[in-house]
């Protein structure tokens, strides 16, 4: 007897919340996974469990660079350009603190995430500011999976 996939109720709803989101709360979702992934890099050091510690730090670069790929610099300009600069930076440090093994580096990453995340949080609960502006990142669509 085939048993139905329990998770696949599960997967439906979680696709169904991300398409159904405003693009500031999808990014600050997508804030939140990367810096849930580098606490885990993080707490994973200690144990040098360095198969997770990759794993997490990897997953966090994939959600930098999702971030990248969505702005829209014609249209957000001088605020997209700025936020391409940050996205550079970080993946370089994720880079580094892969290499080295840097628990400091993560945390460093951390801050300007959390930074990061607080300032597109402010931007999704004032909706008129998000109605009126060009912003800088486009639609694309991005999907979230762990």
């Amino acid at each position: 007897m085939l048993r139905a996939n329990p998770y696949a109720n599960q997967n439906a709803y979680k696709a169904n919340e991300i398409s159904t989101v405003s693009q500031t709360r999808l990014i600050v979702m997508l804030y939140e996974g990367a810096i849930r992934f580098l606490k885990i890099a993080s707490e994973n050091m200690t144990p040098r469990k360095y198969d997770l510690v990759n794993n997490n730090i990897i997953k966090a670069q994939d959600i930098i660079t999702e971030l990248m790929i969505s702005l829209n610099i014609e249209e957000g300009k001088e605020v997209a350009n700025n936020l391409l600069s940050v996205y550079v930076y970080v993946k370089k440090r994720l880079l580094e603190a892969n290499m080295k093994k840097d628990t400091e580096i993560i945390k460093e990453v951390i801050g300007h995430l959390e930074q990061l995340k607080s300032a597109w949080d402010e931007l999704d609960r004032n909706k008129e500011f998000s109605d009126k502006t060009s912003s800088p990142v486009r639609n694309t669509g991005i999907s979230i999976t762990g």
